[in-house]
């Protein structure tokens, strides 16, 4: 195995581990105290049309309080397909 190939799956694997640790600490799925249900949710639902004059809260969420979280989404998803297309390519591409 080559060695550039060896430290990318100890770097997959230490990342996976973390990733995994890191699950320990997320609420549990459908908990309806977490901040985000407390908090958050019912603040969007009450104050999302007259905050934004969206026709819906979804849309009042995704384009007006989260615009820019949306937009920074999208361009590390770009990112990461331009990465993993470098990453896969085949050697005599190179």
């Amino acid at each position: 195995m080559k060695p550039l190939k060896l430290l990318g799956l100890i770097t997959v694997i230490i990342t996976g581990f973390f990733l995994l640790y890191g699950v320990n600490d997320m609420p549990r799925w459908g908990d309806t105290n977490t901040p985000a249900s407390v908090h958050v949710s019912p603040y969007y639902i009450q104050h999302s049309q007259a905050d934004t004059d969206a026709p819906n809260f979804v849309s009042a969420v995704l384009a007006d309080y989260r615009g820019f979280d949306t937009l920074f989404e999208t361009t590390v998803i770009f990112c990461a397909g331009i990465a993993c297309m470098m990453l896969l390519r085949k050697e005599e591409d190179a």
